[in-house]
């Protein structure tokens, strides 16, 4: 197992500015991990218990539209997140992923950094926030592709504008 360090940390855009003091705490809850290609990750619904930063690869993240099958929200690559629905009870999944090439990422245990959370409320606010504009952002981003999907187009372009 390779030891997960704060300066490798430090280097992931989600915990750019965060304290020293900060990623040796989350340092603790992280492994590296190596997921191959086509692995299913998690399923929509399933129990979050974890969540990762990708260091390398390329994950789907889809949602199952009744009578259509799996449709693919996002791509997710090198320096984004995978995974927020650990913080939030009740710790259950609103997207399914699979891994589209192999993934090399930080994977974090989801109640250990919880527990850490509560223990330091300026870690926890801290990552809450970063956590919050992820979600908020991938959220809106999910809004915006149904929008297309869903709206004739010749109804206008204003599902096409970008977020005020």
């Amino acid at each position: 197992m390779i030891e997960v360090t704060t300066a490798a940390l430090a280097g992931h855009p989600f915990l750019h500015g965060t304290s020293e003091e900060h990623r040796a705490k989350l340092a603790e809850a992280a492994t590296v991990v190596a997921i191959p290609a086509g692995r299913r990750i998690f399923e929509d619904g399933g129990n979050a218990s974890r969540f990762w930063l990708i260091r390398s690869g390329r994950v789907a993240l889809d949602l199952l539209i009744p009578g259509q099958g799996l449709a693919v929200v996002e791509t997710l690559g090198m320096g984004d997140v995978l995974g927020w629905s650990w913080l939030f009870s009740p710790y259950r999944w609103v997207f399914g992923a699979t891994a589209l090439t192999a993934v090399e990422a930080f994977e974090f245990d989801g109640p250990a950094v919880r527990a850490q959370l509560e223990a330091d409320p300026a870690l926890g606010y801290e990552l809450t926030r970063r956590f919050v504009a992820v979600a908020a952002n991938r959220l809106q981003a999910t809004r915006f592709r149904l929008l297309g999907l869903y709206t004739p187009a010749d109804a206008g372009s204003w599902h096409n504008a970008a977020p005020a």
